[in-house]
């Protein structure tokens, strides 16, 4: 069955970087668009970064990490990553990934077929 697992979440201090990755298994990766969202306590699933499918590497980003956060795919490990840099408090949330056949890397969590199980991000002031 297809499988999302995100890691690399953890606890920084404003200002510091992470390197979240989502490895993926059970579905052809190169065919399926990758997103990454986040859900802060009380507050609704946010879409953060998109990735095409296939070797297009197009992509997409929120406005709030745009030029701070940057998400990236390898179609031979089956990973997708996004790099978060310069993270404040704001930034803290569940981040998850998810996988869309044939997708452009949406904002939509709606257009996501899979989604994993989520990692924390807590940034400290």
């Amino acid at each position: 069955q297809v499988q999302l697992v995100e890691s690399g979440g953890g606890l920084v201090q404003a200002g510091a970087s992470l390197r979240l990755s989502c490895a993926a298994s059970g579905l052809s990766f190169s065919r399926y668009g990758m997103g990454w969202f986040r859900q802060a306590p009380g507050k609704e699933r946010q879409f953060v970064a998109g990735i095409m499918w296939g070797r297009d590497r197009r992509t997409a980003y929120a406005d709030s990490v745009k030029g701070r956060f940057t998400v990236s795919r390898d179609n031979v490990k089956n990973q997708t990553y996004l790099d978060l840099n310069n993270l404040s408090p704001e930034d803290t949330a569940v981040y998850y990934c998810a996988a869309d056949l044939w997708g452009i890397g949406s904002y939509r969590a709606r257009d996501y077929e899979y989604w994993g199980q989520g990692t924390q991000v807590t940034v400290s002031s």
